[in-house]
């Protein structure tokens, strides 16, 4: 369905400028954006995607991940088409790299009032943007996410971050929860002489590792998805969950990793959870191997040492550290077997054994 955009200007020559993503696509009449969803049409920018869904089910939060979220809770998941981003491995390459200008097939219309019907008639307590990326569905989900929030269900983010802050701000309001991959640290480092949220380009790192934004998912910059991060978290008070895809050989540099964790530490706060997730090989990176489940034991460790309180391994079935445990006593508190919650030991917020605070929003459930 042909919707007119939010977040753009009209331009000499019947072209637009979209403000939605960093980006920022110059869109000739009649051509689409680089997400391959938003089209100028006689000088103004639509949405071709809204209400458009190509996948919806009902499951389980922390399939998301999400783990200090409304723990054992069902969300009902919706994506769409395209995206900003070109992931060499995305698991969702067929809806994600999918351009409306083949007719949107494979799609249904959903309107935000079946959407919030749809999640309540499945017995779930919210909602999640999923699947593909959420931003460049963004005038489609802020309609759907205020809805939502009016019925008392949760929202939910899963997003490769890569968002302007206008954009950030419009449905900022109206979202619970932001799921952000960050995807690898591309070179940067701290600069010691600037303030713990500055970061700079470090050529020499640059030169020597890959740089996972440039080279994987084909975006200058992780700078923009850092900033998008804490400003949900500073601005909008949302929960805040980070995931990082652990691929060897591009992003499982023991310095890039201790970088990321450090960062979330100083910029997010050591309650975050971090997310460090198992790789697989699949589309352009067929030739890679599976992550070693030593390196996401290594991973986490580093994350530990960095001063994190809650960091997990995923995509690795049975392995302990997808459990929460007490960052004071080390009682588990809750048992996971794959996306559901076995055991849940806090209570009032607090660990049943030593009476730690624990960081969960939401009850169980």
């Amino acid at each position: 369905m042909k919707h007119e955009a939010l977040f753009y200007q009209a331009e000499e020559g019947r072209k637009v400028s979209c403000c939605l993503c960093p980006h920022r696509c110059v869109i000739a009449d009649g051509k689409l954006g680089y997400c391959g969803v938003r089209k100028n049409i006689d000088g103004k920018l639509y949405s071709m995607i809204y209400g458009r869904v190509s996948s919806a089910c009902a499951d389980a939060i922390e399939k998301k991940p999400l783990y200090h979220f409304y723990p054992g809770s069902y969300t009902f998941s919706i994506g769409s088409l395209g995206c900003n981003m070109r992931c060499k491995h995305c698991q969702n390459w067929q809806i994600a790299h999918s351009r409306t200008d083949n007719g949107g097939r494979g799609t249904s219309y959903i309107s935000p009032e079946e959407l919030v019907n749809l999640s309540l008639e499945n017995k779930c307590s919210g909602i999640s943007w999923t699947y593909n990326e959420p931003t460049i569905w963004m005038e489609y989900a802020i309609d759907g996410a205020k809805l939502a929030k009016e019925k008392g269900q949760y929202t939910v983010f899963v997003t490769n971050g890569y968002i302007e802050p206008e954009a950030l701000d419009a449905i900022g309001p109206y979202l619970d929860a932001y799921r952000v991959d960050i995807k690898g640290f591309d070179g940067y480092r701290r600069n010691e002489e600037a303030s713990e949220a500055d970061i700079k380009i470090s050529a020499e790192l640059q030169d020597s590792r890959h740089c996972f934004y440039r080279d994987v998912a084909n975006v200058k910059s992780v700078r923009p998805i850092l900033d998008a991060a804490i400003r949900a978290k500073s601005k909008w008070d949302m929960h805040v969950e980070i995931i990082t895809n652990v691929v060897p050989g591009y992003n499982d540099d023991t310095e890039e990793l201790h970088e990321i964790a450090r960062w979330i530490v100083q910029n997010l706060g050591d309650e975050t959870p971090w997310h460090i997730s198992r790789f697989h090989p699949y589309l352009e990176l067929s030739h890679v191997p599976s992550t070693p489940v030593s390196t996401l034991e290594s991973a986490r460790k580093i994350g530990v040492e960095e001063g994190l309180k809650y960091v997990y391994t995923g995509n690795v079935p049975g392995h302990k550290w997808e459990n929460t445990y007490c960052h004071s006593c080390g009682k588990m508190l809750i048992e996971r077997v794959g996306f559901g919650v076995k055991t849940f030991e806090i209570k009032n917020g607090m660990c049943t054994k030593c009476g730690a605070r624990i960081p969960i929003v939401g009850g169980f459930g």
